[in-house]
Formats: structure tokens, sequence, C-alpha cells
């Protein structure tokens, strides 16, 4: 009996474990087509911007370019200055966007997280007041062009979203969840708050800040509405509203053919501009992504 207990147990466990094995299989292989699935869009944008605009009217939509041509960027890119300092104003917005409001957002979330802070319900209720209700947006169109003067300036591009309450409540949480007793460690060997919340609470943040900073960077990158609002100057305009703008004329030149006499490409250039956009903040997800769900974890919102 010994004997076949023996010969019995390695089949069992070679059958459990070609078991997992093949279980493990089956998840990659549902997540490689899931993924590639997710790549199809994307790839059908890059198709349709190199294709031919009259090879699109007679074949449509296709994986790959029908009637190669790069015509719709070089129509695109017919004033390159244009796209470039769109380019510098949506970086420079991004770039000071996303660092000042990781700042604002921390200074005020730390705070709430502290349960020896005698105004945490209440600050914690008005900040999440702000996700139900606003003061409308007639309201804040005076206040940003009347009372702050900023008609024409980038700081309208800016400031409106430094303070974003979801974001606040995610770093609250995340905060909350750091170890008390280090931060009493911290106090006792005579840190102050400023040093405990710069050297020690940031750096054990870092996964939610990421995350936080990869939505900020997201955000500021394909903003266009504030432009649509308080920017007349093209010098000003981000790329996002730049594109809109060029889109509108593309168009406007598409239902008035006699205008011009060349053919105009309305769905390449469209797919054109979307490349044009979503490269950059691509390549940011890219670098972020290690943090993104780690960050989601321990930022999520609990009771």
């Amino acid at each position: 009996m010994a004997s076949t207990t023996l010969t019995r147990r390695p089949s069992r466990w070679n059958v459990y474990r070609l078991r997992d094995v093949a279980t493990r299989l089956l998840i990659h292989l549902i997540l490689i087509g899931v993924g590639l699935t997710c790549l199809i869009p994307m790839l059908l944008v890059i198709s349709v911007s190199l294709s031919d605009e009259q090879q699109l009217a007679l074949r449509g939509y296709q994986l790959l370019p029908v009637g190669f041509t790069t015509f719709a960027y070089e129509y695109i890119l017919t004033n390159p200055q244009q796209i470039i300092r769109a380019y510098g104003v949506t970086i420079f917005v991004t770039t000071v966007g996303t660092v000042l409001g990781l700042i604002v957002c921390s200074l005020l979330a730390y705070p709430l997280a502290r349960k020896d802070f005698r105004l945490r319900g209440i600050l914690s209720f008005y900040v999440f007041f702000t996700l139900l209700f606003s003061g409308g947006l007639v309201p804040f169109y005076i206040l940003v062009t009347q009372y702050l003067g900023w008609k024409d300036n980038i700081l309208a591009l800016i400031v409106p979203y430094l303070a974003t309450a979801w974001y606040v409540l995610i770093l609250r949480t995340s905060f909350s969840q750091l170890p008390v007793e280090l931060l009493e460690a911290a106090r006792i060997d005579g840190a102050g708050e400023w040093r405990i919340f710069f050297q020690i609470v940031l750096p054990l943040s870092k996964p939610v800040l990421a995350t936080i900073g990869l939505f900020f960077i997201l955000r500021y990158w394909n903003d266009w509405f504030m432009a649509l609002l308080f920017v007349n100057d093209s010098t000003l305009y981000p790329l996002q509203y730049l594109l809109q703008v060029l889109m509108r004329n593309i168009n406007f030149l598409s239902s008035n053919p006699q205008t011009m006499g060349e053919p105009i490409p309305t769905s390449s250039a469209r797919m054109a501009m979307a490349v044009l956009a979503f490269g950059p903040a691509l390549f940011a997800f890219l670098l972020l992504q290690q943090y993104f769900i780690r960050g989601i974890t321990i930022g999520s919102l609990k009771g």
C-alpha cells in the first residue's frame, strides 16, 4: 500500500501542475487578445491618417493604409510654427500645472488625513461638496475675466484645475494609511510638520503621487475648454484647441470646394490630428504605468 500511495502522489501533483499551467496559459492568451483588441483602434487611426482621401471614400477604413500618403500631415503642418508654438504652450501648461496641482492637492489632503486636525470634518465636507455642485459657468467666467483679469492669460489654463476634489480625496485616503508611529517618531526627534510632510509623507506616497500626476498630465494635455472660454490670442492656443480650430477650417473649406483648387483631406486630417494629439500623452502613460495600479489601490476611497 505504501508503494502505491507513493506512486499516486506524483501523478496527482503532475495533474495539479498541468492544470495550473493550462490556467495561466489561458489567462495570458485572454489578456493578449484583450491587449491586441485595444490596439486595433489606435492602428486604425494611424492607418487612416496615412491613407488617400479618395481611396478612403471608395474602400472605407482599413487596418493598413489604402493609397499610402502623408498628404494629411503635410496639409496640417503647412504652418509648422503654429503647431510647434501650440506644443510649447501645452507642454508648459501641462508641466507647471501638474507640479503645482500635486503640491496644492497634497498640501490640502495632508491635514485632512490628520485625525488631530479640528477642522478635518468641515473641510472634508467642503471638498466633497464641490464634487456634487459647482458655482456655474457664468459666475466662473465672470470671476476669471472680470475679477482676476485673466482673459488671454496663460494662468487661466492652469489655475482652475489645481485643486481637484477627487484627487484630494484620493490623496487624503492614501496619507491616512501611513503608519502613525513613524510620524510620531519624527516629531519626537524634533522634526517639524513641513519636514515631515516633504521628507517622510511625500517619499512614502510616490505611487499615488505618480498616479495623480498622470491624471493631471492627461487632464491638462487634453484640455481645450479653458482655451475656448478665455483665450482669443492665437499665440496662446494649446494643442487641442488649435487642432479643433484647424478641423473647423478644414470642414469649412471642404464644404466650399470652390475656395481652393486642391483636394482637402477631411477624414485623414482628422485622424492625423488625433495622432499628433495622443502621442506624447501615450508616452507619459507608458512611463508612469508601473505606479498606476498600485497608486489606485493605495488611494482607493473607503468609508
